[in-house]
C-alpha cells in the first residue's frame, strides 16, 4: 500500500485523468500530493523539471500530463503532439530515476498499437505491425515513453510501470470542436443542436468503426490499484492495459449520446472525413488478474458526463 502521508506527484492534475487521480487519492486519504500547473513548471523543459524533482522530492510520480486530442488536432499540430509528448515523458521519467522515486506510473494509450491489430489487442501486439497514421506522432511519443519506462527498469533497476487506457471520458473532459476527443465533441455538438432547435447534426466519418469508452473514475481506480499491487518485472515489458472489454460502434455511441443529450433532430455522416483505425478494444486480462473491474456503465456515466458539463457551462473546457 501506498502510505497516506508519501509525497505524490501528479503531472497533469487538472486535466481529465489527473483530476480523477487527485479525487481517488484524495478520498483514499492521501493528502501529501505535489502538482503544479503548466504555467509554474514547464514540463518540457529539462532543467525546470530538475529543479522541480530537486525541491520536491516526490517518492511516487504519476504522469498523466499529455498533449492530446482527436483526429483533426492530431492531424493537424503533428509536430506540436510529438515534440511535447516525448519531452514530458522523458523529463520526467529522467528526473524520477536521479531523484530516486519510489514508484512512477506513466500513463499511455492505446493508439500505441498497430492500425490492424488483431483483435482484442494484446500488450505483446505492439510494434507489430504499421500505426495509424492520423494519430503516428503521438503514439510514437507514447511508444517512446514506454520503452523509457522498461529501459529505465533494465539498466537502472527503477520501479516504473506503464498504463494504457483505453479512450477516456468523464468530468473535466475538453470540449473543444477542434482539439477534443470524439466523445466530448460529440456530445457538444448535439447539446448545441437541441439548443438551436434540433436542428441536424453532421458528425465525422461513416460512424462503423468500433471504440470502448471507460469512465476516468474507473480509470483512476485501476491506476491506484496498479500503484499499490504491481512492480517492475512482474509483467512483461512492465506494460498493463485498461479498459472495459466491450466496444460499439460510432454511429451506435451517436445514438446513446443523442438520448443523454436529449436532442431530437437527424445525424448526417460526412464521409469524407477520416474514420481512423477500424477498431480499437484492449485485451484486459492483466488488470483483470488483479481483481479490478470497471464499475461505471456508458449509459450511465455518460448522464452524469453531461450533467456536469451543464453544471460547468460557462468555465468547461473549449467553450
Amino acid at each position: 500500500m501506498i502510505p497516506a502521508e508519501a509525497r505524490i506527484y501528479i503531472a497533469g492534475h487538472q486535466g481529465l485523468v489527473g483530476s480523477a487521480l487527485m479525487r481517488r487519492l484524495g478520498a483514499a486519504g492521501h493528502r501529501q500530493t505535489i502538482t503544479r500547473t503548466r504555467s509554474e513548471l514547464d514540463l518540457t523543459n529539462q532543467a525546470a523539471v530538475e529543479g522541480f524533482f530537486t525541491q520536491e522530492k516526490p517518492e511516487y510520480v504519476i504522469l498523466a500530463a499529455a498533449r492530446v486530442g482527436g483526429i483533426h488536432a492530431n492531424d493537424t499540430c503533428r509536430a506540436d503532439f510529438i515534440y511535447q509528448n516525448l519531452m514530458m515523458a522523458a523529463n520526467v521519467i529522467h528526473a524520477a530515476w536521479r531523484h530516486q522515486t519510489r514508484k512512477l506510473l506513466f500513463l499511455g494509450s492505446s493508439c500505441i498499437y498497430p492500425r490492424l491489430c488483431p483483435q482484442p489487442m494484446k500488450e505483446e501486439y505492439l510494434l507489430s505491425g504499421p500505426l495509424e497514421p492520423t494519430n503516428e506522432p503521438y503514439a510514437i511519443a507514447k511508444i517512446a515513453g514506454l520503452k523509457l519506462v522498461e529501459s529505465y527498469n533494465r539498466q537502472h533497476g527503477t520501479n516504473f510501470i506503464s498504463v494504457m487506457p483505453t479512450n477516456l471520458y468523464g468530468p473535466e473532459d475538453n470540449f473543444d470542436l477542434q482539439h477534443s476527443h470524439v466523445l466530448p465533441a460529440m456530445m457538444r455538438k448535439f447539446h448545441e443542436a437541441k439548443m438551436a432547435g434540433h436542428i441536424p447534426v453532421t458528425l465525422w466519418g461513416s460512424g462503423k468503426p468500433r471504440r470502448e469508452f471507460l469512465h476516468v473514475d474507473d480509470l483512476a481506480a485501476a491506476c491506484v490499484q496498479v500503484l499499490t499491487q504491481l512492480d517492475a518485472g512482474t509483467v512483461p515489458g512492465d506494460l498493463i492495459n485498461i479498459g472495459c472489454g466491450n466496444d460499439l460502434t460510432i454511429q451506435e455511441l451517436a445514438l446513446l449520446v443523442q438520448r443523454v443529450v436529449g436532442h431530437q433532430g437527424t445525424i448526417q455522416w460526412d464521409a469524407s472525413k477520416p474514420d481512423g483505425t477500424p477498431r480499437k478494444l484492449l485485451d484486459t486480462s492483466r488488470i483483470q488478474a488483479l481483481g479490478w473491474q470497471p464499475q461505471i456503465i456508458l449509459e450511465q456515466g455518460l448522464t452524469a458526463t453531461y450533467q456536469h458539463f451543464l453544471a460547468h457551462l460557462s468555465s468547461a473546457k473549449g467553450l
